[in-house]
């Protein structure tokens, strides 16, 4: 059981609390107080008031004071017709552009109620994909007590005017992509150049660039290593230094390896985090892994002015079609005080974090013919807490092989009758706009998903930040690797693994606990 049962089962012991709910808990920091916001469709007595603050003071911190807020909500049919059209409107608009509240019929119970939804034939797919009516009832308990069941009932309709869903049209070409670039300023060099490079590549649009060129960015993360290297020639083992650096444009971060001369060592020790500096170097293939090979590394800038120019591409979807997000709630999640220790950052923004499961490991044409994204996961934080869920399975037209269903546990059947990769996309799309993107080893998913995105049009330009990265700055020398699952050991996290929602719900958490430990974003 956990800290909600167990404070609401105390709390329902009481005759006037019985069917009672917590609708939230108000802190204010500078009185050190809490307020418990209770509903309850009893009488209660005032002793039971007292005797539930009591009980409010048990599950806080010594030095809080408890404060209580009773609302006593018996809704009627026409309140919850209301709430109910309003919620489906506000969460699920391509749903609702179906419905009117006239559709909805309630009947009440002695503690709660049921509601039919009248639909025409073809639409009852929308409310069971997305799971709309669980979601609806979900939502219904959470602001009145008692329990609450929906169904849909199917009647002949009028068909609905179809200019409201107001679909994008298809351009009859898509543009070729191009490879963004700034001027590079102050540049000085550590470790020299046989050129002195004029731009820098977008890190956003670097993955794909085929020989060599540079990049331009603040370091957010730096680290010495050490390293044994065997010389074959005199048969000696060599001590040499490695140095792991991640640089972030405003675009993207850039994390690799930079193996130092000896006359540029100490001058690379003393680059710290905030520095502005200019890596030239390529991309490499190894292991079916494609990153970043450093050669170089100099002082150098963007312009004081800089800002990512915007790659042109379809609009925003303003439906969902296909993919519907859901309510997510977690109730493992830490205790009602926990966003005491929350930064504002991770409160005041939003972030979507995901995972995808796929074919195989080649994110890049250049590469050769592009594996395919079999499985997207990801949820939503919103105000620090998880919010939303997004996960569905994607058609894939080709047999898995053997190692990549023992790895993900997915068949060829269940991707029977699974969503194409560009509906998927453009409901992921919307999905994530306006949040940030985080992943584990980020890069390496968002290659997959920006290449699907642009084949339909849609031009990704997200902020990311990778939860490998803040795992080698935070947990330095606490880990044996930074695998998702050997950070998940760490923090107590156990998961499905390799499956795209639960490695996405793990990241999740993990991030949090990381900006949680940092307190702010590595910006």
């Amino acid at each position: 059981m956990n800290r909600v049962e167990e404070y609401l089962g105390e709390i329902r012991a009481l005759a006037g609390l019985k069917n009672a709910i917590l609708r939230g808990i108000i802190i204010t920091k500078r009185e050190r107080s809490a307020q418990f916001c209770l509903v309850t469709d009893k009488a209660y007595t005032q002793a039971e008031a007292e005797e539930a603050r009591r009980i409010a003071q048990k599950y806080l911190p010594q030095d809080f004071t408890a404060k209580l807020d009773i609302v006593k909500r018996v809704p009627d049919k026409d309140m919850l017709k209301r709430k109910i059209y309003e919620y489906i409107a506000s969460k699920f608009p391509a749903a609702s552009a179906f419905l009117e509240e006239g559709n909805i019929e309630v009947e009440m119970l002695t503690s709660g109620a049921n509601f039919v939804v009248d639909i025409a034939s073809g639409e009852q797919v929308l409310f069971s994909s997305g799971k709309i009516l669980d979601d609806t009832s979900k939502y219904l308990s959470s602001v009145f007590c008692g329990s609450f069941y929906g169904t849909v009932r199917i009647v002949e309709k009028d068909a609905p005017d179809e200019s409201i869903l107001e679909e994008i049209p298809e351009t009859e070409e898509e543009a070729p992509v191009e490879t963004r670039r700034f001027e590079i300023c102050g540049f000085e060099k550590i470790d020299g150049a046989d050129a002195i490079p004029k731009q820098a590549v977008y890190i956003a649009d670097s993955a794909n660039v085929e020989g060599q060129f540079a990049v331009c960015g603040s370091i957010s993360f730096i680290e010495e290593r050490e390293y044994t290297k065997h010389n074959e020639k005199t048969g000696e083992d060599v001590q040499k230094t490695r140095f792991s650096v991640t640089i972030n444009d405003g675009t993207g971060l850039l994390r690799t390896t930079y193996f130092p001369k000896k006359l540029t060592v100490d001058k690379i020790r003393e680059l710290k985090t905030g520095d502005k500096i200019v890596i030239i170097g390529e991309n490499e293939e190894f292991k079916g892994n494609r990153s970043f090979k450093a050669a170089k590394i100099n002082y150098g800038s963007a312009p004081a002015d800089f800002t990512p120019v915007a790659r042109k591409g379809k609009p925003v979807p303003k439906f969902y079609h296909t993919v519907f997000p859901e309510a997510y709630v977690d109730y493992t999640q830490a205790g009602f005080f926990d966003m005491l220790e929350k930064p504002d950052e991770l409160k005041n923004n939003t972030f979507v974090v995901f995972d995808l499961e796929t074919t195989g490991l080649n994110s890049n044409p250049a590469m050769g013919k592009m594996d395919r994204i079999i499985e997207v996961g990801a949820v939503k934080i919103v105000g620090g807490e998880m919010k939303e869920k997004f996960s569905s399975f994607v058609a894939c037209p080709e047999r898995l092989s053997k190692e990549i269903i023992d790895l993900t546990g997915i068949e060829d059947k269940d991707l029977v009758g699974a969503p194409e990769i560009d509906a998927v996309m453009a409901d992921f799309y919307k999905f994530i706009d306006g949040a940030y993107l985080v992943g584990h080893n980020v890069n390496f998913d968002y290659s997959f998903v920006r290449y699907y995105a642009e084949q339909n049009g849609y031009m990704l330009d997200c902020t990311l930040f990778d939860t490998m990265t803040l795992a080698q700055e935070l947990l330095r020398g606490s880990l044996a690797n930074y695998k998702l699952n050997t950070i998940a050991d760490y923090y107590g996290f156990t998961f499905n693994h390799h499956r795209a929602f639960d490695d996405a719900c793990t990241t999740a958490k993990i991030f949090i606990e990381f900006i949680k430990k940092r307190g702010k974003l590595p910006l």
